[in-house]
Parts: structure tokens; sequence; C-alpha cells
């Protein structure tokens, strides 16, 4: 059993002795960390490039969510907690700017430390962060929440919690992790995790859902609110951390309020009434065609358009490969297969956004067309005879040939479905068993436009002799059957960054197809996946990390889990004509860490 040492050491001369005893090479303080390279802004930096340090104070933004939530606690697995209780309530050690992959700058903590090797890191808390309630963020603080979140918190927070060996108090405001595991993220990560206030659950279960928020050191709290109506934040008028460089021009707004409705339907009516203040138009026909309302035709709502250079991350329907149904890659390639993609797209979208072609498609993450090279194939050559066709030689999706009928992709599906077993009895596809090939599609309730697709995608399967049965679900039902990968198939979407690291583990990780209430809803248990994600979190240097993405990308892909949908490389946001944003655009665009954080209210 892995066993924890906290130590607390009094003065600077016994942190130098315990530094030399652990055999590391300081590589001094600094005031950010990248994880390739040096940050980009210098230590006097007075503001984020994509900020505007001059933006005017005060005003409001009211969102609309479709669904609900039941619980103020986002840090534990059960209960739904509101979308920006956590990032506009709960502050970090470190603060990343999104106009860079992956680098981070100083917020609770005013330095960071590490060596070479990043075998371990040291943060020094800034003397003057203090939580909401006026008590200072201290090193016991750090401690708790760590090791609260890692134990007792959501399973996105564990794998990091057994990578670490030793936790100590090196000083005053100083506390250093030295870890067990190489891993070069590792102190990236920790600089990211949410720091709570200890005294707050003090003789209290942490991982039990309930209505009482947790006291945080961020620019908002939690003002009034009714579960699965509405909850308003209002900007703090004593928050420590508005003079911090990483935040001149952030955090503009004084109330940011989310309302919630039945159907993702009724919230854009919302929007068209004035009720809320910005809609994100994810259908491009749409964008083209739905805004000749009267708030458009004043000017009193206007359409912007934000670029970004992302990965498209991956969108679409998912296969839980723990059902014996969908354990053959041929069955799920003839699936695939019977997706129209091109007259779906056509129907929904007016043709107008491209198909996910790979999970990091759209950025240089993405696997290369043909077969794989140089490094990459290096990386995937020990896993060959267990990589599934393609993922050596090169792998596309099929396209179809135009019009609804998709003969020859339907005719390739039933090639590979007879090759699996299943053949077509009486209209219906069996197997040698004589069991029909059926299987449900859970949705969670408000999810229009999935359902169009599934409604287009389940006369496509008929002609297959296939038969599904849609279920819809409120929101808890959904988060909870999801959880427990109770779902044959479902809408999936991970979103993924120019820096991928650890999160890898719980999306697409062996042990995370075991674990509730991860990200690999489609049970995926890959030794060739575990060691892409191994190869890019030990990665010595940009070019490495490249080849270690690209490879993950084409096992992942060639796996055939997820039947893809479309991305798009804008966001369309409508919003209220005084809300204003920067010219400036972070290199993420509309994500996170832009709306409402970089936006003004400007009459």
């Amino acid at each position: 059993m892995r066993t924890l040492r906290f130590l607390r050491i009094a003065s600077p001369a016994l942190a130098a002795v315990a530094a030399m005893l652990a055999g590391t090479a300081a590589a001094g303080s600094r005031h950010g960390i990248a994880m390739y390279g040096e940050p980009a802004l210098p230590p006097d930096f007075v503001a984020l490039p994509h900020a505007n340090p001059d933006a005017p104070k005060g005003g409001r933004i009211v969102f609309g969510e479709s669904g609900g939530f039941d619980s103020l606690n986002p840090f534990i697995l059960k209960g739904r907690a509101p979308f920006g209780l956590s990032p506009l309530t709960v502050e970090s050690l470190l603060g990343r700017s999104y106009d860079e992959p992956f680098s981070l700058y100083g917020l609770l903590a005013e330095s960071i430390e590490t060596d070479d090797a990043r075998s371990f890191v040291e943060f020094t808390l800034r003397p003057e962060a203090r939580f909401a309630d006026g008590t200072p963020v201290t090193v016991e603080d750090v401690m708790w929440s760590f090791e609260i979140l890692g134990t007792k918190g959501h399973p996105r927070y564990h794998a990091a919690w057994t990578k670490i060996g030793r936790m100590e108090q090196t000083g005053p405001r100083s506390v250093r992790f030295t870890f067990n595991t190489e891993d070069r993220e590792l102190p990236l990560i920790l600089g990211l995790r949410p720091i709570l206030s200890k005294a707050q659950w003090e003789g209290r279960a942490f991982d039990e859902s309930g209505l009482e928020a947790p006291v945080g050191s961020g620019p908002y709290v939690v003002g009034s609110f009714e579960p699965g109506r509405f909850i308003v934040f209002r900007k703090d008028p004593d928050w420590w951390g508005a003079g911090l460089a990483l935040n001149r021009g952030r955090h503009n707004l004084d109330e940011i309020r989310y309302d919630y409705f039945g159907d993702a339907g009724v919230v854009f009516e919302a929007f068209k009434a004035g009720l809320i203040s910005t809609w994100r138009e994810t259908n491009a026909s749409r964008w083209e065609t739905s805004y000749d309302f009267p708030a458009v035709s004043s000017g009193a709502v206007v359409r912007s358009v934000i670029p970004h250079r992302r990965p498209s991350g991956i969108t679409g329907l998912v296969m839980n490969t723990r059902r014996p149904l969908f354990a053959d890659w041929r069955v799920r390639e003839a699936l695939i297969h019977a997706f129209n993609f091109e007259f779906i797209n056509q129907t929904l979208n007016g043709g107008g956004e491209p198909r996910i072609g790979s999970y990091f498609a759209n950025s240089v993450l993405a696997m290369q067309p043909g077969p794989a090279e140089g490094r990459v194939r290096d990386l995937l050559a020990p896993f060959e005879a267990d990589l599934l066709p393609g993922a050596l030689d090169g792998y596309a999706l099929p396209v179809a040939e135009g019009g609804e009928a998709n003969r020859a992709n339907i005719r390739t599906a039933t090639g590979l479905l007879e090759a699996a077993g299943w053949t077509v009895r009486e209209g219906v596809l069996r197997n040698a068993a004589g069991e029909p090939f059926t299987f449900e599609v859970l949705l969670v309730q408000g999810a229009a436009e999935t359902q169009s697709v599934v409604n287009i995608y389940a006369e496509a399967l008929a002609r297959l002799g296939i038969t599904i049965r849609v279920t819809t679900v409120d929101n808890a039902q959904y988060t909870e059957r999801r959880n427990a990968y109770d779902f044959d198939m479902t809408h999936y979407t991970v979103s993924l960054s120019l820096s991928p690291g650890n999160e890898q583990w719980l999306y697409w990780g062996s042990e995370a197809a075991d674990t509730p209430g991860t990200r690999n809803l489609m049970g995926v248990k890959s030794p060739a996946i575990d060691a892409m994600i191994r190869a890019l979190l030990t990665s010595g240097s940009e070019e490495e990390f490249i080849a270690a993405t690209r490879a993950l990308d084409r096992v992942l892909t060639t796996g055939r889990y997820v039947i893809p949908f479309w991305y798009s490389d804008v966001s369309r946001l409508a919003h209220d004509r005084r809300l204003r944003y920067p010219a400036r655009l972070p290199m993420y665009g509309d994500w996170i860490g832009f709306l409402p954080e970089l936006w003004w209210y400007q009459e």
C-alpha cells in the first residue's frame, strides 16, 4: 500500500536540507510554466494579450441552459452542479493563458519551482490570497484539497493523486509534491487543481452532494438560486485577486446568471424574447436562416463569428463495447458505413460543416493521411499484432455517393455484418442463435438536433434489418446511467486541447473503462492506447509529443468506437449588443476562459 509522508518544515535551512535529501536539482522559482519550452509572457507582464485591461466594470449577463441542477458541489461524482460554479468561484494555484497551447502563470501561487526532469513541483502561495469569507489561503488548505479530491472527489482527480509519492510543507507559504511516476505534465496538472477551504468541511462528508456552495477564492460568490430554475453569481467586491496581472481585463461583469429551461428549443425562444443575453448557435444552416427576428433587425442583438485553432475533438454516437453486440470491430465498422454523413449534414446543416475525420483533426496533432511513417510507426510497431486494420496502413471514414439510399456503403456494411456472423432472415438481422440485432440509443431530454440525427440513422439501419429504440430521459437519469455505463449507444462529445495530457487516461485509458463516471464511455481497454498516453506524458520534446499524439489518434480512430458527426472551425455567437469582447482573440477562440471571463458590458 502506498504511504504518503506529510512533513512540516519550519525554516528555510531545513527546507534546503530536505531538497538535498530528495536528490532533486532545483531549477529556481519561476512566475509560470509551459508544457514545452518557456511560457510566452515575461515575469513583468501586465495583462494577458487577449484581455482588455481597460474594459469597463459592471453590468450583467444571463445564460440559458437546458436541464437543471441538484447540487452545488461540482467536485464529486454525485449530483449535477451548475456549469459555472467551479470556474467562477474557485481558484487554483496557477491560471491558464488560452493564447498558448499549455502555459500557466501564478494565481494563488506567486511562484512555481521544478527540476529539469519534473520529478517534483513546489508552489509558494501569495501572502494576500484570501477565500471569500476573508480567511487566508494556507498550505494546509492546499494539502487538504489535494488529498480530499484525490480520495473522495470525482474520479478525474484520482489518477494524479496516486502519482504523488510525498507532499510536504517546506515553508510558511510553500508546499512541495514529489512524484513516484515519470509524468512531465504533473506540475501543470497540480497547478490547476481547485483549492478549497478545509475549515468549511470540518466534520462533514465531502463526497455527499448538497446545496451549500464551496467557499472559494474566486471573483464571484453564489447569490440567490433555486435548483432546476436559476442560479446567480455576484462579483465579490473584496476579491483579493482583482489587481493581479493575470486577471486584468477579466471577470468584468457584476452579475452572471444561469436560467434553466426544458430543452434547447425553449432556450432559443427565450433568447429571441430577450430573456437571456447570448446564444451559441451550433447549426450552420440555422445561423443563415433563423436570425430574422426583431431584436436582430433592430440591432439589439448582434452576431459574432469567433475563429479558433484547436482540435476538432470527437462528437458523435459512441458504441459501448462492454456490450457483446459492439465487441466486434466489424460490427462497429458496419454501423459507421450505414451512417450517411453527407445526407445528414446536408439535411441538418445545409452541408456547411466538415466531418470529424479523427479525434485531433483540424490541428498539427492529427493523424496524417496514408500509412504511418517515421516516429509514429515506431511507436505503434510493438502493438502491430493487436492493432485494427488501418492503424498502420491508413484509414479514412467512408463517403456516401450522394442521396439518401447510400447503397454502396450499405452493401459494404452488409458484408461486414455477414463476416461477423449476422445475416438477414425474414427482414430481420439475426445471429447464428436467431437473436435479432437490436439496441437502445440513450438520449437526454431536449437534445433535439441529436434526436433528428438518430431518426435519420434509424431509417438507414432498418435497411440492414436492424431495429433501434430511442430512450430519452431527464438530466439526472441521463447522468446516472452514463456514469454507470448503462447504455448501448449514446451521444458523445469530448473537447480536446492542443496539449493533451493526463485527462487522456480518463477519456480512454484502460483503467477508466471500469471506473464509474469517466469519459471512457466506449469501454476501450487497449495496451496500445495506454502506451501512447504514456509516451505523450513522458515526451521530452515537442516533436516526440506530436508523434505520440498522432499515434494515439490513429489507434482511437481505427478502433471504430464512435460514429463521428461534424465540427466547426468557428463559433457562432448571437448576443446582446451591449456585451463586448476584445478584438484580439485567443488561440483557443470561444472556449474555456472566453465567455464570460473576457467580456464586458457597455451601453
